[in-house]
This record gives C-alpha cells, structure tokens and sequence, in this order.
C-alpha cells in the first residue's frame, strides 16, 4: 500500500500511458480518490476523449472538474473527512486554460496551486506532458507553453516526493524521496 500522503508527479509525453500510470497509483490508495479534471470539451474530438477517460475510472471515484482554479480544488478536499487522494489530471491543459486569461491571473493561480501543493495533507497524483523533449516552438505563444509548462513541472517536482516518467507505458522513477525537496 502506498504512504497516503505522497505526493507523485507522473511526467510523460502524448500517449505515453502517464495517466494509466498515475491511475493505477491511485487504484493501490487506501483512502477515497477524487479525479480532479482539468479538460474542458471545446470540440467533438475532446468530447470523445474525455468520455473514453471517464469510462475507464471506477465508478466509486469522485470527480472535480475544475480548469482553472486548482488551489481552490486542494483547499476544498484538503478539509474532507477522511482527505482524499487527488489524481489531477493534467497540468498542460491546465496551463493552456491559463494562457487565455492573461499573464497577471496565470501567475496567481500558479503560485496558489503551488502553495496548495506543498500543504495539502492527503495524497496528490499530478499528471503532466514533458515538453523538453521535443522542439522549439514556431510561434510565440507555442514557446511560452512550452516555457510556462517546463517552469511548472520544475516546480511540481521540487514539492514531490515521488517523479515517473512514463514512456511507452512503462515507468522510469526520477525521484523517490521520504522527504520534501521543497527550499
């Protein structure tokens, strides 16, 4: 059984199988687990893969859906009784919901999820594209997505006991630590 409060960043690029990963994690928690979604369904296309991820998560699974306001999310569930394990998935949708809302809102809920991160008291799954694997971006707004979304694993890995990074399904751990590396 997994520590209850661990909390895990799951790193990995498009269909890697990260989110297989970092829900079967959630599956070995003893506690409740809320899925915390960040996805909004702006097309048929997404439409369809959201209901495909929701069809895969056990029915007893809570759900949050929530595509900007994740310090909220961890405030909230941080005071359920007993505290769920977050799974939240996943952060590059998150930080391109941010991007539409402009500079000063993005950084304030960055630096509010962060603050969150490190005093949430159950387990926290969070689930992320690694960026830095792939080219530089053409356009301004494709490298400051890149930029903002590589900040942010950084610091999600400095507040995280437990770093994977799936690739073809398969997981390599990056970090495995009793302590938080958090300065």
């Amino acid at each position: 059984m997994l520590n209850d409060q661990r909390h895990t960043l799951v790193l990995g690029g498009i269909r890697s199988g990260k989110t297989g990963l970092a829900e079967a994690q959630a599956l070995q928690q003893s506690l409740p687990v809320v899925y915390v979604a960040t996805a909004t369904a702006g097309d048929e296309e997404m439409t369809q893969r959201i209901s495909r991820h929701q069809t895969l998560r056990p029915d007893v699974w809570g759900l949050v859906e929530e595509p900007l306001d994740l310090a909220k999310v961890l405030r909230e569930q941080g005071r359920q009784s007993p505290v769920p394990c977050l799974l939240i998935d996943c952060m590059s949708l998150w930080v391109s919901n941010l991007l539409h809302i402009g500079d000063a809102q993005f950084q304030r809920q960055r630096d509010a999820f962060l603050e969150q991160i490190e005093s949430y008291p159950g387990s926290l799954i969070v689930v992320s594209n690694e960026t830095g694997l792939g080219t530089i971006g053409m356009d301004p707004l494709t490298r400051k997505f890149c930029d903002e979304l590589g900040w942010l694993n950084q610091a999600l890995a400095q507040r995280c006991q437990h770093v994977v990074l799936a690739v073809a399904g398969l997981s390599l751990v990056l970090k495995d630590s009793v302590d938080n590396d958090v300065e």
